[in-house]
């Protein structure tokens, strides 16, 4: 007899194609500052890539210097993704980080706009299943908020789990993109 509809376990999420994600280059360290519906996002890069999106309140890193020139691209797409208009950044992107955190922020990159998945599964995408808290941490130092989505990660229960820039803005985003809260 075949099984139900009802009956079939569940597919698991359908990820997208992870972004690169490379490190940052040698060059000086370049900072602008970018309006949100968040609030002022302090948006970091290595004049190739962006290296880093961090919300207020948020210190400019000691040396950096201020080119607002330099994030045109990365400044218009987080204006189209507040608007609802962009559904996936193509900003080229560097991260420093160990080499499991940076495996861990590029499979956020595959999590599809709108949609949510749990610690667990992104430790299984990375076949790496006993992870799930190892997942956590590195998801908790994402240096890329919004633009490497880890306002998509919940609780296996469907729970808000933590997020950097503050509960309250992760449930925003996940609103933004149409995504429905317990």
């Amino acid at each position: 007899m075949e099984p139900l509809p009802f009956d079939l376990p569940p597919a698991g999420p359908q990820w997208r194609t992870p972004a690169d994600l490379r490190e940052p280059g040698p060059g000086p360290l370049l900072y602008t500052v970018a309006g949100s519906p968040l609030g002022d996002l302090l948006l970091l890069g290595d004049g190739e890539a962006l290296t880093g999106v961090h919300m207020s309140p948020a210190a400019v890193p000691e040396g950096a210097e201020r080119a607002p020139d330099a994030f045109g691209t990365a400044v218009k797409e987080l204006e189209a993704y507040f608007a609802g208009d962009l559904k996936e950044f193509s900003v080229p992107l560097a991260a420093r980080g160990t080499p499991f955190q940076r495996r861990v922020w590029r499979q956020l990159t595959a999590i599809p706009y709108g949609a949510t998945v749990s610690y667990g599964d992104i430790a299984g995408a990375l076949e790496a299943p006993g992870a799930s808290r190892a997942v956590g941490t590195a998801n908790n130092r994402n240096p890329l908020s919004i633009v490497v989505p880890c306002h998509r990660v919940i609780g296996a229960d469907g729970s808000m789990v933590g997020y950097g820039g503050g509960v309250e803005r992760k449930e925003h985003l996940l609103r933004l993109e149409g995504i429905r809260l317990r």
